[in-house]
């Protein structure tokens, strides 16, 4: 159940700070006060896209907070353990709107994704629009509604991760079939290019080292011309070879040493570097003595480098991949070779699970043909308690075309109905009334709102197109909904606004530079005046405020307040 709701700086909403109990609460105000706000607040706190627009002018950021009672909330508890959120009996949940439009979201004061918020939301409240009717006339939403009123979701849930199985078969099974009409010649020509690819050892394959070799014996003889002419340099030239220069300097130096404390240091240097010298010499002299031409070595590393070459390009690749080409290649030829027995598999597989699914399928037509008919009765009762005595709801359960296995079952699901006597039923999706339309949509949404485990539940002015007698009617069965459930309203009704157990006021206040909107719970005197306004308009007479008054007091009327 949901217990406060704060907001700062949304909108037209500066700060807001509304504690909530459980029964059933109406919103109503003037016309733009603001009730539609407080729904966008709900809204973006349970997981709704954000932009900058909802931040107050002169603010950095807009936040909503709610806070839930989980004393009854199983399958959200549940959740929030699953996922590590859990925090006790109550929930804390956080969206902060930035200026700039970016959002973070929070459930007891841990940072979540916008997905994790909504999988939670839709475990504590649900939110029915006022164009909630034309939701309904989706097909798939008439389908969903039914399998949640005929309690199938378990069967669903293990119908579809059947098709996804078969799915899943069915497709590999098909690729395999289709490339078995081909095969001998694949299996060709995979077995002549895995033949051309194992005359190398790929296993020690090494194409940088071959590149590394070949490009040292093709420029031998630059490496030995330069080799020489810097080993004189460094040694074997005594007249100017770098060692003998060294030598001179530190022999030079070592005379007038003692003249001067700071020349022993650089003759150390000097010193080093004479050593340094001679080694680097003596390693190059080696180096140079080791490399020997070798012509035939020479035209063998060609020819391989050639081969890999002409490979590379064959298979569009750069040398280094051919290893791993290879063993694609050899993958492929293997699954070409054992295809008969995975084709053999994977039709024993298709069968099986084709027959489970039309199991579950069939189960499941029955299921939503049992609830079908529980609910027709259901809402063809309420209808006509809304004003259409002749008014008749059917669902319609139909096999879908073909044997194939299809997501959600084999059955198109439609509501129909008919409003008047002799008058053949129609799909809802061509019912000419809008206030028709509006009333059996809100009869679909009280009557299935029975079957759902969220505890919260939010009508936003659902009551459009209906008034006098009616109006009653609905009020009481929104209030009959929260017996055992929060009901949050926005109302422009008096009937339906009498039915409250808790009133709640929503007002503007011009006071300052930027318009503010605020909301207050009503006392029994102000909701009197209240009702009145609702009923009479700008003249409230004696006899509105009576007439205000009565209505509160029959909605009251052997009715145990909730609290």
């Amino acid at each position: 159940m949901l217990t406060n709701l704060s907001i700062l700086d949304l909108a037209v909403v500066k700060a807001l700070d509304l504690d909530l109990t459980q029964g059933m609460s109406v919103l109503t105000g003037e016309t733009g006060a603001g009730k539609s706000i407080l729904l966008t607040a709900l809204g973006l706190a349970l997981g709704d896209r954000a932009d900058s627009g909802y931040v107050r002018p002169d603010s950095k950021r807009a936040e909503i907070n709610l806070e839930f009672d989980l004393a009854d909330a199983e399958s959200a508890r549940l959740w929030l353990q699953a996922h590590e959120l859990d925090d006790g009996p109550h929930c804390l949940v956080r969206r902060v709107v930035n200026q700039d439009g970016r959002s973070k979201a929070y459930i007891n004061n841990r940072p979540v994704t916008l997905q994790a918020l909504q999988q939670l939301s839709g475990k504590l409240v649900e939110i029915h629009g006022q164009h909630a009717h034309l939701t309904l006339l989706n097909a798939d939403e008439q389908r969903r509604l039914l399998d949640a009123f005929a309690g199938n979701p378990a069967l669903l849930d293990e119908l579809n991760a059947c098709h996804r199985q078969w799915h899943q078969a069915y497709k590999e099974l098909s690729a395999l079939i289709k490339a078995s009409a081909d095969q001998t010649e694949r299996e060709e020509l995979l077995r002549y290019q895995i033949d051309e690819l194992q005359q190398w050892d790929m296993k020690l394959f090494d194409y940088a080292a071959l590149s590394e070799e070949h490009g040292r014996l093709a420029n031998l003889g630059q490496i030995l011309q330069t080799g020489q002419a810097v080993l004189d340099g460094l040694y074997e030239n005594d007249a100017v070879s770098a060692t003998s220069t060294l030598n001179r300097s530190v022999c030079g130096l070592q005379h007038i040493a003692h003249y001067a404390p700071e020349l022993p240091a650089i003759v150390t240097l000097l010193t080093e570097a004479k050593i340094q010298t001679e080694e680097a010499a003596l390693q190059l002299r080696r180096f140079l003595d080791s490399q020997e031409a070798d012509p035939v070595r020479m035209a063998e590393l060609e020819n391989q480098l050639a081969i890999l070459h002409a490979l590379s390009r064959k298979h569009q690749i750069k040398p280094e991949g051919l290893p791993a080409q290879l063993a694609k290649l050899e993958q492929e030829w293997g699954a070409l070779t054992h295809s008969g027995e995975r084709i053999g598999e994977l039709q024993t597989r298709t069968a099986q699970l084709l027959t489970d699914y039309h199991a579950l399928a069939s189960q499941l037509s029955q299921q939503r043909r049992s609830g079908g008919d529980r609910l027709q009765r259901q809402i063809s009762a309420m209808i006509k308690e809304l004003g259409m005595p002749q008014g008749e709801f059917l669902v319609a359960i139909e096999p879908l075309p073909g044997e194939a296995p299809k997501p959600n079952g084999q059955d198109h699901v439609c509501f129909m109905v008919s409003a008047n006597p002799g008058m053949p039923p129609k799909p809802l999706a061509k019912v000419a009334s809008g206030g028709e339309l509006s009333r059996i949509s809100l009869a679909i949404q009280v009557t299935t709102a029975n079957d759902k485990t969220t505890l919260t539940m939010i009508f936003d002015e659902v009551d459009s197109g209906i008034g006098g007698g009616i109006a009653e009617i609905v009020g009481q069965k929104l209030r009959s909904l929260s017996q055992n459930r929060q009901v949050l309203c926005v109302t422009h009704l008096p009937q339906v606004a009498a039915q409250a157990h808790h009133h709640l006021y929503v007002e503007k206040n011009h006071q300052t530079d930027i318009t503010s909107s605020n909301v207050r719970l009503l006392s029994d005197g102000e909701r009197v005046e209240e009702i009145a306004r609702m009923l009479g308009g700008v003249n409230i007479t004696a006899n509105t405020l009576a007439h205000a008054e009565e209505m509160l007091n029959h909605a009251n009327a052997g009715v145990e307040p909730v609290t």
